[in-house]
C-alpha cells in the first residue's frame, strides 16, 4: 500500500479523528474534559488488552531465540537512540546539557499509546504482527533513562551530588508491570484464556482507544497552547524530524532480525515514539533541574500528534520497502 494511501486511511480513522477533536476542543477553550479516574482506567484497559493479546500470540511458539533476540535488539535501540538525540539537540539547539539529556531519554523510550495505535492501524490494514513485539516494548524503557543520566552528568566533575536513578520506580512503573504481567498471563493461558475473555478485550478495544485519544488530544492541545513561547523553531523541528530518523533505525534493525512486515513496522513505531508517561516521572526524580515544559511539550504535543497522523503510515510503508 502506498505511503499517501496509508496516511489518508490513517487520518480518516475514528482514532485519529477523535484525537483531532480533542485538539480542536483544547484550542477553542471548550470545557470538554475526561475525568482523570476514567482516563487512568482506560489506560489500564488498553495496556491489559494489548499485553494479553501479545502473550497469547507468543504462546504459540513459547520462549524462543527469536524472542530473546528481539528483546536484546530493543534494549540496544533504547540505549543508542538517546545518544543520537542528545548529539542532535546539542548541535542544533541551545538547550543545556541537562535538558538535552532529559529530552533524549524520552526519545529513546517508547510511547505505549502510539504502539497501541500502531497495532490498530496494522489490524485495519490486514497486516499481521508477532506477539513478541509487546516484550520489545517493555524492554525499551530503562536503557534510555540510564544512558540519559550518564549524558546529563558526563564531564561535570565536581558538581553537587544528584539524586540516584529511580530504578525501582522505572522497573515497577504501573504501565510496565501491567504490560509484562498481562503478556505473561496471555502466554500461560494461551488461546483458551483468550476465548474466555474475548468479549472484554476484543470488541470494546477500538471504542476505548477512541475515547482515550480524545483525552490525549485535549491534553496535547492544552500543552501547545501554554508553551508556544518556550518552543523555539529548532526544538520544534527536532520534535518532527527525530521520530522518522529513529523509526528508520528501528525498521532497519527489524529487517536485519528477519521480522515480518508487521514486526518491522512495530519496531519502527516503538523506536520513533517518545515517552510521556514513564520517563517524565523518572526525570522529575533523577533530573529535577531539567525543564518539564520542554520535554513534555516535545514528546506529547509535537511528536505524539506527528506519529499518530503521519508517522504510523510512514513506518508501515517503510516495513514494506524493507521486507
Amino acid at each position: 500500500m502506498a505511503l499517501f494511501e496509508l496516511a489518508a486511511q490513517n487520518l480518516l480513522t475514528p482514532m485519529a479523528l477523535f484525537f483531532a477533536l480533542g485538539l480542536v476542543a483544547a484550542f477553542i477553550r471548550s470545557d470538554l474534559s475526561v475525568p482523570e479516574a476514567i482516563a487512568k482506567g482506560m489506560a489500564l484497559y488498553l495496556m491489559l488488552a494489548i499485553g494479553f493479546k501479545g502473550g497469547v500470540a507468543a504462546s504459540e511458539n513459547g520462549l524462543t531465540v527469536d524472542l530473546l533476540l528481539v528483546i536484546g535488539a530493543a534494549g540496544l535501540l533504547s540505549a543508542s537512540i538517546p545518544i543520537l538525540a542528545f548529539w542532535l539537540l546539542r548541535t542544533t539547539t541551545r538547550v543545556s546539557q541537562i535538558d538535552a539529556a532529559a529530552i533524549a531519554a524520552h526519545y529513546g523510550s517508547i510511547s505505549i499509546v502510539t504502539f497501541i495505535a500502531g497495532t490498530a492501524a496494522l489490524d485495519a490494514a490486514g497486516i499481521a504482527f508477532p506477539g513478541i513485539m509487546v516484550a520489545a516494548a517493555a524492554a525499551m524503557e530503562a536503557p534510555a533513562i540510564a544512558i540519559a543520566l550518564f549524558l546529563a552528568h558526563r564531564g561535570q566533575a565536581g558538581t553537587p551530588q544528584t539524586p540516584k536513578a529511580p530504578w525501582r520506580e522505572v522497573a515497577l512503573n504501573g504501565s510496565i508491570v501491567l504490560l509484562i504481567g498481562a503478556f505473561i498471563i496471555g502466554m500461560v493461558t494461551g488461546q483458551k484464556g483468550y476465548s474466555d475473555i474475548e468479549p472484554f478485550i476484543a470488541d470494546p478495544f477500538k471504542g476505548v482507544l477512541c475515547l482515550f485519544l480524545l483525552d490525549m488530544g485535549l491534553v496535547a492541545g492544552r500543552e501547545l497552547r501554554q508553551v508556544r513561547k518556550t518552543l523555539t523553531p529548532a526544538l520544534l523541528a527536532f520534535g518532527l524530524y527525530m521520530p522518522p530518523i529513529a523509526g528508520v533505525i528501528g525498521g532497519v534493525t527489524g529487517a536485519l532480525l528477519g521480522l515480518p512486515d508487521g514486526g518491522i513496522a512495530l519496531l519502527a513505531i516503538l523506536s520513533g515514539g517518545a515517552s510521556y508517561i514513564a520517563v517524565p516521572a523518572a526525570m522529575r526524580l533523577a533530573l529535577p533541574q531539567a525543564k518539564p515544559a520542554l520535554y513534555l511539550t516535545l514528546s506529547l504535543a509535537i511528536t505524539f500528534p506527528f506519529n499518530l497522523t503521519i508517522g504510523i503510515p510512514f513506518y508501515i510503508a517503510l516495513a514494506g520497502w524493507l521486507s
